[in-house]
């Protein structure tokens, strides 16, 4: 599924983040890039090993991985490092798909999921729109900055060419708990209905502890260690 979650970062954050970006050094984007995708990749990757880029991974992760529909839709069981991405006048990244497996060591992860949060404002740049063919359908977005979209890596999909202005965006992937998007679909439909029934149902009413049990009982079946 492709799932659009508004307001990871709030206007505060928004504007810590930019800050932070202000003092941040930029390298060539193809330095993280696979064989094949460092072919069609044009942009540049911010340095988050420096002491400004460090903190701005920490406020990332944290605003990302603390938001409760984000660890209801994807079941994350671990995190790629962040990356930081730019894109000026010209500049994109050609259809690809993403690596299966991300890292090395203790850090490597099977990508089931990717994710895309906007840091820009879609008004300050032409171009630049996330493209991604799934499900026989072409879905082209761009979207509100402090918004993220989460969807299957196993996705073709592009960054549009910039035309003017800058495209800033935080990019990573997950490996998540429940590995098949069926099952993660229906336990987030679940998830959904509960928080729907604990506006309309009182908290001692028995349905609150029956679909508790169902979801508890789905994880147990197919949740990976």
């Amino acid at each position: 599924m492709l799932i659009t979650i508004p307001d990871i970062l709030d206007a505060a954050a928004l504007s810590e983040v930019r800050d932070l970006l202000a003092k941040t050094a930029w390298a060539d984007g193809r330095k993280t890039a696979g064989p094949e995708a460092a072919r069609v990749k044009r942009n540049e990757q911010a340095d988050l090993k420096s002491r400004s880029g460090t903190t701005l991974h920490t406020r990332l992760k944290d605003a990302i991985t603390k938001n409760a529909v984000f660890q209801a839709a994807a079941q994350p069981a671990r995190l790629s490092r962040l990356l930081v991405s730019r894109s000026g006048e010209g500049q994109g990244y050609g259809t690809h798909v993403d690596n299966a497996l991300m890292g090395a060591g203790a850090n490597r992860i099977r990508t089931d999921l990717s994710f895309t949060l906007f840091l820009s404002d879609p008004k300050d740049y032409e171009g630049g729109e996330l493209t991604i063919d799934w499900a026989g359908m072409v879905h082209s977005m761009k979207l509100e900055a402090g918004s993220l979209l989460l969807y299957p890596s196993t996705s073709l999909h592009r960054v549009e060419a910039v035309t003017s202005g800058q495209r800033i965006v935080c990019v990573g992937w997950v490996q998540s708990q429940v590995r098949t998007s069926e099952q993660r679909d229906i336990l987030f439909d679940l998830a959904n209905l509960k928080a729907s029934m604990r506006g309309s149902l009182p908290g001692d009413a028995p349905e609150h502890l029956a679909l508790s049990k169902i979801v508890a009982n789905l994880r147990r079946l197919w949740a990976e260690n």
